[in-house]
């Protein structure tokens, strides 16, 4: 059954035309998302079809006493509302008392992270506020589900429980995101906003990739035979063609008609290229940092020397102390006891949670001229101008107020901003907030190639596999874990301890030790009586086990080659990333049982010789 018919929709905003004579449709039980570079209309599509904005032209057809729930990108509440109130769906959208909807809102506000139901909306952060906007949503009876950016401002835990709670939604469903894990596990249609038309594919997010390079392909091959054909036309014009005929004035018009045909457009690319500054052999040190807020430890005795090469992903809860520490590596917040020691060569580009404020009456060339003028790269010296110009911002938008941009595109402006300063050491806070799946995909290939170090906050899951080799997790009581590895690696490792933890054998021997986490681990012979001489198998073992390890070594840098050429392809990432992880775990056990043989071998030798 069809619930919402859009035809022939045209739209602007100021000059800008963001999408003209596009058609949608949305049936029972459909679960469509929507995708497009910031700044193509994916928001007003949104409000379109929730009958929040009116379109220039077209036509919205819905069935009859159709329910809509919508979640906006920027909620609004009254004044006086609190947590629990805020969160309850609106009395005309409900036919018995809200008082009824009181269960299940606490457990949802709990699950998103609220503990005080009293308290006043007006108090939340903005993050906070979108989650209490989206508990009201989702508890909004409806025919038909809208959600703007639902995942921004949640942390893993709280992805993978709405990702639970929409993939198991019964109702239709259409939402905007750029978190491309949740995407693909939850939508069954991709639709595409792209150069002012609208796309569908009835296909999870990995499978649109690939159609959307074969409509291109196609679209390209049409358009050569288009020119080849044009080129016999004109020659035949050239020619001296007269319209005297009835045939020749058709043959002509079919001329024009080809001639008067538009090209396809192709994709605008970004291509993010950035100097960068020599950094030096003292980078960031932190000794010893303690921090608490309110009587609650953020951070307790944490130190941490930044490596040249890192790629570090911090993760936890919202609220833990995560852009807390990032505001103490930069001074804007000063730890209660510790040290953070800054290299004199350190230039640190900072890209904040929330972008700072731009003021919207300065042109957009502008903004970008204060961070820098010309920028000294690979490929030689580039202008401001040329910079904008590979983030998308084309010359007629380069003069523009920034007032004109939406929320996303002055994302990605304040994101060349920092990169026009050429740093060498990143800290990106929650840097997949607002920005399009366009962006964040060329974000990963810079980031690959940047000579320096990367340290980020995220939430987002494909985004830390993509670019981490070292993850900290908050683990509560200020208390900061090392994990080897993406996500991935870490959600393996979290699971199997606190599977051993929960089953009573986490520490109790040498097998039931997480590989992956770094903790003082016991020796394969602690606890136990030191032998006098090894068994035969343990002598064989011990003549082995050395190629074993540079065996395993080798499979694993050969898939950390696999994993940068399956970037792409996250289903195949995550093959390859459970095979590293498996490779791995073997590794750490290889090498704790030939420190336990080397050692033993070591003792017999010592006493034969005494």
């Amino acid at each position: 059954m069809n619930l919402i018919t859009a035809e022939h929709l045209t739209h602007s905003y100021t000059e800008r035309v963001l999408f003209e004579n596009a058609a949608f449709s949305l049936n029972e039980k459909e679960k469509v998302g929507i995708i497009g570079i910031n700044g193509t209309g994916k928001s007003t599509l949104l409000k379109i079809l929730a009958g929040k904005e009116t379109p220039d032209n077209g036509t919205i057809t819905t069935g009859r006493n159709l329910r809509i729930a919508y979640l906006p990108q920027t909620p609004s509440f009254h004044d006086k509302e609190t947590t629990l109130t805020a969160a309850l769906p609106p009395d005309s959208e409900i036919a018995v008392s809200s008082d009824a909807y009181e269960p299940d809102a606490k457990s949802y506000l709990t699950k998103l992270g609220f503990t005080d139901f009293n308290q006043q909306v007006l108090e939340l952060s903005g993050g906070q506020r979108k989650r209490v906007a989206l508990v009201r949503t989702l508890l909004t009876p409806c025919d038909v589900l809208i959600l703007d950016e639902p995942t921004n401002h949640l942390d893993s835990a709280m992805s993978e429980w709405l990702e639970d709670f929409l993939k198991s939604w019964r109702s239709a469903l259409i939402m905007i995101t750029h978190d491309r894990y949740f995407l693909d596990s939850v939508v069954n249609r991709i639709v595409e906003i792209d150069k002012g038309s609208l796309y569908s594919y009835s296909c999870s997010y990995l499978e649109y990739l690939e159609r959307k390079a074969e409509r291109e392909e196609i679209a390209q091959a049409t358009e050569r035979k288009r020119q080849s054909i044009l080129r016999k036309e004109i020659a035949w014009i050239q020619r001296g063609a007269r319209a005297r005929s009835t045939k020749q004035k058709a043959h002509i018009a079919r001329y024009e008609k080809l001639r008067d045909m538009s090209a396809p457009k192709t994709d605008q690319t970004i291509e993010i290229t950035a100097g960068s500054s020599r950094l030096g052999n003292t980078t960031i040190e932190l000794e010893h940092l303690c921090k608490s807020f309110d009587g609650k430890p953020l951070l307790s005795d944490f130190s941490y020397i930044f490596l040249h090469t890192d790629r570090v992903g911090i993760i936890g809860p919202n609220g833990c102390g995560k852009s807390t520490l990032f505001k103490m590596i930069t001074g804007k917040e000063q730890p209660d006891s510790g040290t953070v020691t800054i290299g004199q060569t350190v230039k640190i580009g900072y890209f904040t949670q929330e972008s700072e404020p731009i003021d919207p009456s300065v042109r957009v060339i502008d903004f970008i001229k204060e961070g820098g003028n010309i920028i000294h790269t690979s490929e030689g010296t580039l202008s401001a101008s040329v910079m904008l110009e590979r983030f998308l911002f084309p010359p007629d938008m380069q003069y523009a107020l920034v007032e004109r941009l939406s929320g996303g595109e002055r994302r990605r402006l304040s994101l060349l901003r920092i990169l026009m300063e050429a740093p060498n050491i990143l800290l990106l806070d929650e840097p997949t907030n607002d920005l399009d799946i366009t962006t964040l995909t060329l974000l990963e290939d810079y980031l690959d190639s940047f000579h320096g170090i990367v340290v980020t906050v995220s939430h987002d899951r494909y985004f830390l596999d993509r670019i981490c080799n070292r993850i900290f997790a908050f683990e509560g009581n200020g208390i900061l874990t090392q994990y080897e590895g993406g996500y991935t690696d870490y959600k393996n490792a979290s699971s199997v301890e606190m599977k051993l933890t929960d089953s009573g054998l986490s520490g109790s021997s040498p097998s039931s030790e997480t590989p992956e986490k770094t903790t003082n681990r016991h020796n394969w012979k602690d606890g136990q009586e030191k032998k006098k001489k090894m068994s035969y198998k343990e002598q064989r073992e011990f003549e082995t086990i050395e190629d074993d390890i540079a065996s395993l070594e080798e499979q694993i840098e050969k898939l950390d080659s696999e994993i940068l050429q399956a970037a792409h392809d996250f289903v195949h990432l995550n093959e390859l990333t459970v095979k590293k992880d498996q490779c791995q775990s073997l590794l750490n056990e290889k090498m704790e049982r030939w420190m336990y043989l080397e050692e033993l071998n070591e003792e017999i030798t010592s006493k034969l010789i005494h």
